[in-house]
């Protein structure tokens, strides 16, 4: 009985507004609308997120409206008093200067530092002349607060190379060997020697047997000198492991071309690196995926691969460049690109068509 005579007052109040709609008071109606969605509102949220301009917005409103009406608003009458004030004072508050020395340029202080890392011998007094000389006129009390306001020591003192920086600077005259094994189909295991040229990375594959003696490895480093020719005579030093297959006779190939041999620690695969990193890029890309049948049949498959290794694929650390990549450039625009199978289809080489 009450769900009724509720619904007959509501419907009753419905038609009274209606009859004051068609009578010209829409924006009566309208007014009572968004009261009551404030009201609902008021309900849901207990705290409005407002933006700086509805703020200002609100708080110029406050001043057109009589004080008694200020409960219209969602917020307190003091809430609206302050974001008054607040915009008083950025109205009549001037900007000025920061005191102190001016800050100083980020360009200039990404250079600091970075001649700082590039030369850990250069004190503050030899990367401020240097900076000079490019056109920076800064003085050596700025670059000793920038190296000293991040931890770098100021003066020649900082550590030296890393081992990273080393390795780069001496690359070109490294060479690094090693061995890698190969089971058969018939189980027979083969001993692949190789050769990596750390620069460059280039892989010499230098002999392929069964049965790796000193003689023999003696022979087949002889025989990577020779196919070197000249430019052997840019390695200085040649990294290789603690295995018995490198004899005396074999390290004198090298010393007497003034090639210093370098041993690894024991059990320490991670020093010859280069070698072990090439060990696994051919095993994922081609011996793990064929079956070989004898050391013919895998020197075979080990002299395409290389050239394909050599000559066309690319390498991070040469900026996806291969060791010896193509002479010539080619318009792209007017290229097609052409696949060539390598291996049988085990690898696919990509080059544009003339």
């Amino acid at each position: 009985m009450s769900a009724s005579l509720l619904y007959l007052l509501l419907r009753l109040i419905l038609q009274m507004m209606s009859q004051i709609a068609r009578d010209g008071g829409a924006k009566d109606v309208e007014i009572l609308v968004l009261r009551h969605q404030v009201a609902v509102l008021r309900r849901q949220v207990t705290r409005p997120d407002l933006q700086p301009a509805d703020r200002m917005v609100l708080a110029a409103l406050s001043r057109l409206l009589p004080r008694p009406r200020w409960s219209a608003f969602f917020v307190t009458p003091a809430t609206l008093l302050r974001w008054h004030r607040e915009l008083l004072t950025r109205r009549w508050t001037y900007p000025h200067a920061r005191p102190g020395r001016p800050p100083v340029d980020k360009q200039i202080r990404e250079l600091v530092l970075r001649l700082a890392a590039e030369n850990p011998t250069w004190g503050h007094r030899r990367i401020q002349g240097e900076l000079v000389g490019l056109g920076y006129p800064v003085a050596a009390s700025t670059v000793w607060m920038i190296l000293n306001q991040v931890g770098v020591d100021p003066a020649p003192r900082r550590s030296g190379p890393t081992w990273k920086q080393f390795l780069t600077a001496q690359a070109h005259t490294i060479l690094a060997c090693d061995f890698f094994t190969i089971d058969t189909v018939l189980l027979k295991r083969i001993y692949v020697l190789f050769f990596v040229e750390i620069a460059t990375r280039q892989v010499h594959v230098v002999g392929v047997t069964a049965h790796p003696t000193g003689a023999w490895v003696a022979q087949q480093a002889r025989n990577l000198l020779m196919d070197l020719g000249q430019r052997a005579a840019e390695l200085r030093f040649l990294l290789r492991d603690r295995d018995t297959k490198f004899t005396a006779v074999f390290d004198g190939v090298f010393t007497a071309d003034g090639i210093k041999v370098i041993k690894t620690p024991p059990q320490a695969p991670r020093a010859n690196a280069f070698a072990e990193r090439w060990v696994g890029t051919v095993r994922r890309e081609c011996t793990d995926r064929m079956l070989n049948v004898g050391e013919r049949h895998l020197a075979a498959v080990l002299a395409e691969y290389t050239r394909h290794y050599n000559g066309h694929r690319p390498h991070q650390s040469l900026d996806q460049r291969p060791p010896k990549p193509a002479p010539h450039a080619v318009d792209l625009n007017a290229a097609r690109v052409h696949r060539r199978p390598i291996l049988g289809g085990l690898i696919n080489e990509y080059s544009q068509a003339a």
